[in-house]
């Protein structure tokens, strides 16, 4: 969440910043709990000192003064009890305000409505053409005997897919390739919960704003989330911890499997398997100081492009304006790989850096080393949480499908992904 203090002393620019996300952004009910607030820890303040001002004075005095003064404690303790319920009451609702309210985008981050006015910052490779007549991901699937998304519907309704045969050989050669990658690299690997509780999803944005796009399922009287992507479980692994900045920057990354309701996105996308509510991605996790963000956010672009190069795709790079970054983001480069069938770019990864905004709602903090010769400890504060996908395996078995057509109908099999193949370079047409 962004900091409560800002309200207070820097009010007008963090409207004029939210206000670059929507121009209609109030922040006059978060401003007036703040300084609610701030005047009831003052009154706090002030009867705590009549209080010990009392006390003081009740040392020595007669019978009849020190009976007075307790009925004048005793007063002063039933008003500060109801002054500490006015706060509770005030800060609660200070936090439901901060957890509704997005994060300030960089001053560098374009400005924008929508997708439309992103930027592009830089293409790699040229779009596939072909002499004939390009299919798309379904067709190629379907007729080469890889994807069933008939059956997966009777199963389990609409968005879902059984991967048959090498079409699952090759989602895993694709998978295990992007793990190594990452673990060459030098990251921890993580096999991170499936199931998080609300506050772990409140902790990296997700909650409250999204909950009606999470699967949700209860365990007694605890209501536990299936998590739209690995950043959820991987970030609150240092939920309410401190961390000494000679750890930092730590870099960590995670295989899991996703799961999104998808609400509110009837119609987009609902042939194949761009947009499903079950998928796998590799997902990169980042810990940082404000000094080192800047460096690990570009080293999670330039990784995601290196893989995508691997594979053989055209893509590009583009950084998302002010009207598309997500809601926790305060800086986001999308990675958008080349379908022929669409004859356009498809995001297939996003790299964002969230600033403090998760790690204060998670409570993530770090302490800056102390300077040289001393020994007094250096005040905690709220570190930086970057990701990035790297990537999404359907989208990227997607792409592979379509970029790697041959005339006939088959698949050229990318050289990096025919080791994990057993050796096999193509895929044809075979009997069931």
């Amino acid at each position: 969440m962004i900091d409560s203090k800002l309200l207070e002393t820097n009010f007008d620019d963090t409207l004029q910043n939210l206000r670059r996300r929507d121009p209609n952004f109030d922040l006059s009910l978060l401003r007036s709990l703040s300084f609610e607030r701030k005047a009831l820890v003052g009154v706090l303040q002030e009867l705590q000192e009549k209080r010990n001002r009392i006390n003081k004075g009740m040392r020595g005095a007669s019978p009849d003064e020190i009976s007075a003064k307790r009925d004048e404690m005793k007063a002063l303790s039933m008003e500060a009890k109801a002054k500490e319920e006015e706060l509770r009451h005030t800060e609660n609702r200070l936090h439901d305000a901060l957890l509704a309210t997005p994060n300030i985008p960089r001053e560098c981050v374009p400005q924008g409505v929508d997708e439309s006015d992103n930027v592009e910052v830089k293409k790699v490779g040229e779009p596939t053409t072909f002499d004939f007549v390009a299919k798309d991901h379904v067709e190629l699937g379907e007729s080469l005997g890889l994807l069933d998304f008939e059956r997966a519907a009777k199963v389990s309704g609409s968005r879902f897919v059984f991967l048959k045969g090498v079409g699952a050989r090759l989602n895993r050669a694709i998978a295990n390739y992007m793990i190594d990658f990452h673990a060459k690299e030098g990251d921890l690997e993580l096999n991170p919960p499936l199931l998080v509780r609300g506050s772990a999803a409140e902790g990296v944005g997700q909650l409250p704003k999204f909950e009606e796009g999470m699967f949700k399922t209860r365990r007694g009287d605890d209501q536990l989330y299936l998590i739209p992507t690995a950043e959820v479980p991987v970030t609150n692994y240092y939920a309410n911890e401190i961390l000494e900045e000679s750890s930092l920057p730590m870099r960590f990354f995670a295989y899991s499997q996703c799961f999104r309701s998808e609400a509110g996105s009837a119609g987009r996308d609902t042939r194949g398997m761009i947009r499903q509510h079950q998928f796998e991605k590799i997902e990169m996790v980042r810990f940082a100081t404000p000094d080192q963000a800047d460096a690990e956010h570009q080293n999670m672009v330039d990784r995601a492009s290196r893989i995508l190069s691997d594979f053989e795709l055209p893509h590009r790079i583009v950084e998302l304006c002010t009207g598309d970054l997500s809601f926790s983001a305060e800086r986001c480069f999308d990675l958008e790989v080349w379908l022929p069938s669409q004859n356009t770019y498809r995001e297939i990864s996003s790299c964002s850096t969230f600033g403090s905004y998760q790690a204060r709602r998670a409570k993530i903090r770090f302490r800056p080393a102390a300077a040289p010769g001393s020994k007094k400890k250096t005040k905690a504060q709220p570190l930086v949480t970057l990701n990035g996908s790297g990537l999404a395996v359907g989208r990227t078995l997607v792409a592979i499908l379509e970029n790697h057509q041959q005339a006939d109908g088959s698949i050229q099999i990318p050289r990096v992904l025919q080791p994990y193949m057993g050796g096999q370079s193509v895929i044809e047409k075979t009997s069931d």
